[in-house]
């Protein structure tokens, strides 16, 4: 069963004649998900503070965009996300997921740094990849500067964000980041070498279907030989023990359901904990349809509150 609320979204989106992504150049498909966004998200809540400012990487800078919480004290170090927006590798951008970056930012009580990654297919995989690596270490590296806690950063993302996201705890792990302390997983993208049940669930008038799936993979150009490779499908990463702590959540109405289920699965038999939520009523993307889906500002509080928790400072071991 589908939520009523999402139904009511596909509706709109039908009466409004909105063209197929895969009928679409990339620089339609990015001008027709910001206007989407900007018909289906309500109102950006207040915060305390949002700066523009880039972070040195590979290709050039990388826009940032810092969130501080509505809070009495602007300067105590704040636990930090650092969060990937989604969109297929291929559209999205810091305007189009601002409210939901605001939202977490309130809702855990926490900085939040969005990420605005080059995006396919002018820049193929892995650009994404090296531009999220230098966002992450840059916040780590000018946590003072950012009234941050360096000890308290966590990523998250949502889709193509939620792969990036699960990559970054990879990396850390692996000691070629940082450490980070969570992942917040929000249906995410984590195998393109294999096809599973959900990739061919009929979702004609979707936001996402199958088709839409591999077009944007083909878009972000990772190749047959490289979708085995875990910076492009964290699932097949040789081992998953070690990694943060992990939320991970999945809608039913979604072809990346299944691999995202098994996602929480395989970190959950890796001894990670982690939070799993399915939201069988959901579609992909409703979190940025909250003027619509009201569903979408429950699983915000929900990650809110995970996150909240997983950044809180941990008491001393040597306290008595």
């Amino acid at each position: 069963m589908l939520d009523p609320d999402a139904r009511t979204v596909l509706d709109l989106m039908k009466a409004a004649g909105r063209p197929v992504m895969t009928a679409l150049s990339p620089l339609e498909a990015r001008e027709a998900y910001r206007s989407s966004r900007r018909a289906l998200g309500p109102d950006a809540p207040d915060v305390a503070l949002v700066e523009n400012f880039s972070a040195p990487g590979p290709g050039g800078l990388v826009p940032l965009r810092y969130y501080r919480p509505a809070g009495p004290d602007e300067l105590a170090p704040l636990p930090c996300l650092v969060y990937f927006h989604g969109g297929g590798w291929v559209i999205g951008d810091l305007e189009t997921h601002d409210y939901v970056c605001r939202r977490l930012a309130n809702a855990a009580g926490c900085a939040v740094v969005a990420v605005d990654y080059r995006l396919a297919p002018e820049h193929v995989f892995p650009a994404a990849v090296e531009d999220c690596v230098a966002a992450v270490r840059f916040v780590i590296d000018n946590a003072r500067r950012l009234h941050v806690d360096p000890a308290r950063v966590a990523v998250g993302g949502d889709s193509a964000g939620g792969n990036l996201a699960a990559v970054m705890a990879l990396m850390a792990r692996d000691g070629d980041l940082p450490p980070l302390v969570y992942q917040l997983l929000i249906y995410p993208a984590v195998d393109m070498r294999d096809a599973w049940p959900s990739h061919t669930m009929n979702l004609d008038g979707f936001p996402l279907t199958g088709e839409t799936m591999r077009w944007f993979i083909d878009h972000y150009g990772v190749s047959r030989q490289d979708r085995a490779d875990w910076r492009a499908s964290p699932l097949h990463a040789p081992t998953h023990a070690g990694l943060a702590p992990a939320f991970v959540l999945t809608a039913g109405h979604d072809p990346l359901a299944d691999e995202g289920a098994a996602y929480a699965r395989t970190l959950e038999k890796a001894g990670v904990r982690a939070t799993y939520l399915h939201m069988s009523d959901q579609m992909h993307g409703f979190i940025t349809m909250s003027k619509v889906v009201r569903a979408a500002e429950a699983a915000l509080d929900i990650m809110g509150g995970a996150l909240s928790r997983a950044l809180a400072p941990q008491p001393s071991r040597d306290a008595s």
